[in-house]
């Protein structure tokens, strides 16, 4: 345990980022990889389609329960024994999903690896952005990008190649070797860090959020598909928005609440947390929406519809090099405003009648999406936590995710609408709305261009006297307040 203390600073860094990478890949993944296995799974279990997409739906709504106790627990019980607890229920519900003899006891476990789902984002992002201080972050950007952008892009591709060459069990075990060999590296490389909660858990808040967030994320994830006026979504629509409200209130109020909502009066952090929310709402909504204009316009396969967006993803990876060399020349003002606004012409172009009908030209601009869009994304990312204190940083992880997965949802529930609402899932002969949709998302990102300017303009400073190779001083910086709860 002592020697854990005492080995260079690089180590434990090394391992926050393996780790970090191998665990949010794996819930990347699984965010999409099951998609195309859903008439397949139901057939083998002999279930309808409908009963299969459940499937689905306990992984979204799971996630989304997830959320709200992820800054506290991790904060109550250890950084690093929350995520490897929540990797390791990851891995063994990944094992029980592939083994899984019936729907139920899928469909159970897929709401498991849901839930942990949910703590592993916040609380890992946590882990890794107390192991770098606010100079140094720009070096995350090709850290974070790989789980946010390439793996949800594979997962269909994937989950079509394993469940037609091998079988849809093979899309979960594909977990259990990089989780277990996570866990590993994790217990022999992490370090702990306590922060303690400042006061009683907050019981009337755990009550009002989880069970919002759950009951929006199913109503917004379901009522393009299903309709608004279907009563399952429609009572979790009232219902979620209802408790939303009343769980905002009652945080605001609270001495000790489970969501410090007094973070987002932060400038930088409330910015950037607006900023997420838009930003992933415009991107969840073009990649709704234009897959359905692609087929419309061209009469295209599904397959080839969803393999059109894939550039996207390039971009993305190509976005994090340019954000790790421009983020400390320009600063986040300046790198932010003009890429999302060359994004929201981007979009734009999308809509353009004549654009989609070209096949090349939907890569290209696909493209650009994910390399203007991306940089943009990333930015806020790493600098959006710059005033953060470190006490307050799993709050601030949690409560950041929950603004982004939120957006993301209203922004395929607002496609869906413009489009024509239940029946979004037929691609229709007049792509006119369509393109009337993607116009939509163009306006979203143009919106956080208006936020992006109350960002900062200068890039995080190295504190004077900085030295990369020199042991941390036991009164500086971020390791000196890990330093006194480092437990090995």
């Amino acid at each position: 345990m002592s020697g854990l203390l005492i080995r260079p600073r690089i180590r434990p860094r090394v391992a926050v980022v393996l780790v970090y990478t191998a665990a949010m890949c794996m819930n990347g993944l699984d965010s999409t990889i099951v998609n195309p296995a859903l008439y397949t799974i139901a057939g083998d279990f002999g279930r309808p389609l409908s009963a299969a997409n459940t499937v689905e739906t306990a992984f979204l709504v799971a996630l989304a329960v997830g959320l709200p106790v992820a800054g506290w627990l991790g904060d109550r019980f250890g950084t690093k024994r929350v995520f490897l607890g929540a990797l390791t229920a990851f891995t063994v519900a990944s094992a029980v999903c592939g083994l899984a003899p019936d729907l139920t006891t899928l469909v159970v476990a897929r709401a498991v690896q849901g839930l942990a789902g949910g703590l592993l984002t916040p609380v890992g992002m946590t882990l890794l952005f107390r192991a770098f201080p606010p100079h140094e972050r720009m070096k995350l950007a090709k850290v974070l990008i790989v789980p946010t952008a390439l793996m949800p892009a594979l997962g269909p591709p994937l989950g079509g190649l394993l469940t037609e060459h091998l079988s849809w069990h093979w899309l979960f075990f594909v977990n259990v070797p990089i989780g277990a060999a996570a866990v590993l590296l994790g217990v022999l490389g992490l370090r702990e860090h306590v922060e303690g909660p400042e006061g009683r858990f907050d019981t009337v808040g755990f009550w009002l959020a989880t069970p919002a967030l759950g009951l929006l994320t199913y109503a917004l994830g379901f009522g393009p598909s299903q309709g608004w006026t279907r009563p399952a979504v429609a009572v979790s629509a009232v219902l979620g928005a209802v408790l939303l409200v009343a769980g905002v209130v009652h945080q605001t109020r609270a001495k000790t609440p489970l969501l410090k909502l007094r973070l987002l009066a932060d400038r930088v952090y409330g910015s950037a947390s607006a900023l997420a929310g838009v930003t992933a709402a415009g991107l969840m909504g073009v990649l709704f929406v234009f897959p359905l204009l692609y087929q419309a316009s061209l009469g295209a396969s599904a397959l080839d519809a969803g393999l059109s967006v894939f550039p996207e993803a390039v971009g993305l990876m190509l976005a994090s090099q340019v954000v790790d060399r421009l983020l400390p020349r320009l600063g986040p003002r300046l790198l932010t405003v003009p890429a999302l606004l060359v994004a929201a012409a981007v979009f734009g172009g999308l809509a353009v009648p004549g654009v989609a009908e070209n096949a090349w030209s939907v890569r290209g601009l696909m493209f650009l999406i994910g390399l203007v869009l991306g940089t943009a994304v990333l930015t806020v990312q790493i600098s959006g936590f710059e005033s953060i204190a470190p006490p307050d940083m799993g709050q601030a992880m949690g409560l950041f995710q929950i603004v982004r997965t939120l957006g993301g949802a209203l922004g395929i529930a607002a496609c869906a609408a413009v489009i024509g609402g239940g029946h979004v899932t037929e691609a229709s002969a007049d792509p006119g709305p369509y393109r009337t949709a993607v116009w939509v998302t163009a306006g979203l990102v143009a919106v956080g261009a208006l936020i992006a300017l109350r960002l900062p303009r200068e890039a995080p400073q190295p504190p004077p006297f900085d030295d990369e190779d020199a042991p941390e001083p036991p009164g500086e910086g971020l390791a000196a307040q890990e330093a006194p709860v480092a437990k090995g």
